[in-house]
């Protein structure tokens, strides 16, 4: 019912930018909120940000906080994330996710994409 589909990821040194963007198709009247989940090499999936998407309110995991943003265009059915002073650490592969709960709950997920920070 809804297809998420990730763009931006590439490689970037340290220090630098990158801007991620997911596009929701399908039966996208029924999102309630989206956001980004990362997955390092050997690590478990883990949260890096999200937002409701009527009221745009935003929630970013500590590791990011600062340094990641986290967008909403309406128009195009997409969120964007700004990635600044990106750090190795922030290396993986990046996920799309959307929930159609207000209990946040990832039911549909893009294909990933990759970010890789080079020291």
């Amino acid at each position: 019912q809804v297809q998420l589909v990730e763009s931006g990821g590439g490689l970037v040194q340290a220090g630098g930018s990158l801007r991620l963007s997911c596009a929701a198709s399908g039966r996208s009247f029924s999102i309630y909120g989206m956001g980004w989940f990362r997955q390092a090499p050997g690590k478990e999936r883990e949260f890096v940000a999200r937002l409701n998407w009527r009221g745009s309110t935003t929630w970013y995991a500590d590791s990011v906080k600062g340094r990641f943003t986290l967008s909403r265009d309406s128009a195009k059915n997409a969120v964007d994330l700004k990635m600044n002073s990106l750090k190795p650490e922030d290396t993986g592969v990046y996920y799309c996710a959307a929930t159609t709960r207000v209990t946040w709950s990832s039911d549909y997920w893009g294909q990933g994409t990759q970010v890789t920070v080079s020291s």
